[in-house]
């Protein structure tokens, strides 16, 4: 399977009638792997940010997450593992496996739980699956 179809069809999935906005799998190195059409254009720092609070849980809470010149305050999340994120209604998920991030972008009237489930859901597969 390719990574588009990851994207297309485990993370722009429906869940209960509602669809992420925008969801995207960016290697740690930065490269996107794959993403949805309305992904915003993200800086490198950002996912080095982001890759820094995983390594060291809470760096981000101060200053909040950025992604695509969006600030996102920092939610609970499962340090080193998950990063949520709020922003107005809506938010983002970023689940951590060994390779890549699994970024998923949300807004009303999708629930903060089904983003939570559609990111991490496809993340716990590919950590499964060595990557």
């Amino acid at each position: 399977m390719s990574w588009q179809a990851y994207v297309d069809d485990h993370l722009m999935c429906e869940i209960d009638g509602q669809r992420l906005t925008s969801s995207a799998i960016v290697g740690h190195e930065g490269g996107v792997w794959a993403q949805s059409e309305s992904f915003p254009q993200f800086k490198p720092e950002e996912i080095t940010a982001i890759l820094n609070d995983f390594a060291e849980p809470g760096s981000l809470a101060p200053t909040g997450l950025y992604l695509g010149n969006v600030k996102y305050m920092v939610i609970q999340g499962e340090p080193g593992a998950v990063i949520r994120g709020k922003k107005g209604s809506g938010g983002i998920t970023i689940k951590k496996t060994n390779l890549a991030l699994i970024i998923g972008i949300y807004g009303e009237p999708m629930t903060p739980g089904q983003c939570n489930v559609i990111v991490e859901r496809l993340g716990d597969y590919l950590l499964e699956q060595g990557f």
